[in-house]
């Protein structure tokens, strides 16, 4: 059986400056998948970096606040229970445009790796 606590994981900040936990990754934890999840926020009136990752599309789904979610160059407001698909190789970022932390789940599909990740200026 997998069980893990959000509490007893370690953020870091990632690349295009979000806060991240890595809920479940398979380099990580004893699994077999082939996805990551990753529990992120981003804090109020900031924004993640532009970014792409090369071969991954992402799911996002909001918990708590509202984000402003740019893929290439269409944009849409999410809010709590909205999602959103990201396709690999897409443009994208999220803001957050509420009075709240922005707070939301990213599945990411073949998983996260940092040398597919590229942030633009």
């Amino acid at each position: 059986m997998f069980k893990k606590s959000l509490s007893e994981i370690d953020s870091f900040i990632a690349g295009d400056k979000t806060i991240i936990k890595e809920f479940v990754h398979p380099k990580n934890d004893a699994v077999d998948l082939n996805y990551s999840l990753a529990h992120c926020i981003v804090e109020i009136g900031k924004a993640s970096e532009p970014h792409i990752l090369i071969q991954s599309s992402e799911l996002y789904v909001i918990l708590s606040g509202a984000g402003e979610i740019f893929i290439n160059q269409e944009s849409e407001i999410l809010r709590g229970g909205d999602g959103a698909l990201v396709p690999a190789g897409a443009t994208q970022w999220i803001r957050n445009v509420s009075d709240e932390p922005l707070v939301f789940y990213v599945i990411v599909s073949p998983p996260w790796k940092i040398e597919q990740e590229v942030v633009l200026d």
